[in-house]
Formats: C-alpha cells, structure tokens, sequence
C-alpha cells in the first residue's frame, strides 16, 4: 500500500519512512507528491491534532495518509509544552528557540524533578473518510545540555529511560544517552512515534478488513 506522509518537518519526514517503509509500506512525501498545504493545528489534544492533518491531506493527495502530532510533556510545567511543543517559543518549527525556552524554564529544577515523555498521536486514514488513531509514549527526563546531533525538535535535550537493542528488545539507559546520540535503531525501538507506528501496525490489519 502506497501511504501519504502528512508532514512538512524534515526529521520526522524521515522517521515515519523509515518506520514505514521496515513495516512494507510505500511512502510518498508532500514533495513527492506536489503538495504544498500547512493546516491549522488547532486541536486541544495530540490526537486531535493529527486528525485534523489526516483529514486535511489525504483530501488533497487521494491516498491512504499517516499523520503524527507529538510533543514533549514535562512534569514540573504541568504537561508543558505539550500540544505547543513546535511552536513553544513563538516560531513554530524553531528547534534552537524551543531548547532554549525550556532550558530555562528548568533552570532550577533538580535532576530529580526533570521527568517527562515524549507523546505521539498517529491517525491513519483513508480517502472515504475512516480512521484508525493510536497514540505511544517515551518516558524519560530533560537533560540540563544538549547532547548529539541525530535528530531533531527536542531530542537532543531527551533522555529516554531506555533504549533498544540488536534483535530487539530493550535495555535500561545507563549511559543517559539523549534521543540525539541513539542510533535509528536504538531510537526506533522505544521512540514515542515507534511505539505509535507499531501499535498501528497491529491493528491496522482489522481496520482495513483484508484491503491492501
């Protein structure tokens, strides 16, 4: 099955491929396919959110469209920056601007308060109006650096509780390695959208009754 990725951020772009294209669908870009549209995302939940993008681009590619909403929610903000986690600082999409925001939001919270998780929303949905919504998470804390350069928005400030493992499977991360120094697979495994993804994966064969 040909999929349209709802999404303009390069980095996640190239996550939900990768995810994708491991789970044997083929994934087409707005780029790709000639779509230049950037909805409103005015949904008071993650979920929400990625409906309103599910519905609004598979409208305007006629295909079968995974969209993601996700976000950092820390504990010691009350859930902040939630929902707003693109767009903490004003500027949506400005991954310095963000970091930095929150960095000094935490200024003078303890290592020990600095939880937080990584939330995802993914709607799968298809051209005659149906849709699947799951959602996956990442439990970890917010480092007090930035740490590794593969990733994007936050993750370099995020440290998850544990990583994946060759083969699969899991291992609690003693090294306290954030989301920007794993590897695609390490990442993958425990990721919010991972977890997503292999959640739709599951149950997209009974939403679709047999249609591939």
């Amino acid at each position: 099955m040909t999929v349209c990725a709802a999404t303009n951020n390069p980095g996640k772009l190239r996550e939900l491929r990768r995810i994708l294209e491991r789970l044997g669908y083929r994934v087409q870009s707005l780029r790709e396919l000639g779509i230049a549209l950037d909805p409103e995302e005015t949904g008071a939940t993650f979920a929400e959110n990625a409906a309103l993008k599910a519905a609004a681009f598979c409208a305007a590619s006629g295909l079968p469209t995974v969209a993601d909403d996700s976000g950092l929610c820390v504990a010691a903000l009350s859930g902040a920056p939630g929902v707003f986690s693109a767009r903490y600082a004003g500027t949506h999409g400005d991954d310095d601007a963000n970091n930095q925001k929150l960095l000094r939001a935490l200024r003078d919270v303890p290592a020990g308060a600095r939880g937080a998780k990584f939330v995802s929303a993914v709607c799968f949905r298809l051209p005659d109006g149906r849709q699947l919504l799951v959602e996956g998470e990442c439990p970890g804390t917010v480092a007090f650096d930035l740490r590794g350069e593969n990733g994007f928005g936050y993750d370099p400030l995020f440290v998850p509780d544990a990583v994946g493992v060759p083969g699969g499977g899991t291992r609690p991360n003693t090294a306290r390695r954030s989301y920007a120094q794993l590897a695609d697979a390490e990442k993958d495994a425990i990721s919010h959208r991972g977890c997503a993804l292999a959640r739709l994966a599951e149950e997209l064969p009974g939403f679709l009754g047999g249609r591939q």
